[in-house]
């Protein structure tokens, strides 16, 4: 565990005591009904952990990198973007797997949009979103996301 998560755990942990000596009875009934709503949504998030697991396994990260090498930038930015947007992989494979892309020749702005994409967009996530926050909010909400993200890549490919 790093300092900063150290960090944070401490300040959660201060926070949350505080809370049961200002108001026992209300800090007890947010965690029970917090717990309730992860029980609701429970099955949606192993269904998405499911999907990711096989998504992994049916594009290994060889073919990524031979398809970043060998095609345009342009295209693999797009595409890059889109295997993100569909892709939920938690950072600590993210970035790692960024790494060995760049190492395969990879341009920064496929690398910077896959990344980007990922961590803001949610295709794979998109019924479990719907559910909670309506379809409107999560169309306008991902459409911005994808669009920020190539922004973003074009940015970096200018910069560096």
């Amino acid at each position: 565990m790093d300092i900063f998560t150290l960090i944070l755990w401490v300040i959660t942990l201060i926070w949350f005591f505080y809370s049961i000596f200002k108001d026992r009875k209300k800090t007890l009934n947010s965690v029970k009904m917090s717990s309730g709503m992860m029980k609701n949504i429970a099955g949606d998030i192993l269904a998405v952990l499911l999907m990711i697991g096989l998504l992994l396994t049916i594009i290994p990260p060889e073919s990524l990198e031979a398809f970043l090498v060998k095609n345009n930038t342009f295209m693999a930015t797009i595409f890059f973007a889109f295997l993100g947007s569909i892709t939920l992989i938690p950072a600590f494979v993210a970035f790692p797997l960024a790494g060995s892309l760049a190492k395969a020749g990879a341009g920064i702005m496929p690398i910077v949009a896959f990344i980007t994409t990922l961590t803001m967009v949610g295709i794979v996530t998109f019924p479990l979103e719907k559910k909670e926050f309506g379809m409107k909010f999560v169309l306008i909400r991902n459409g911005l996301s994808f669009a920020f993200a190539i922004f973003i890549a074009v940015v970096m490919g200018v910069l560096l």
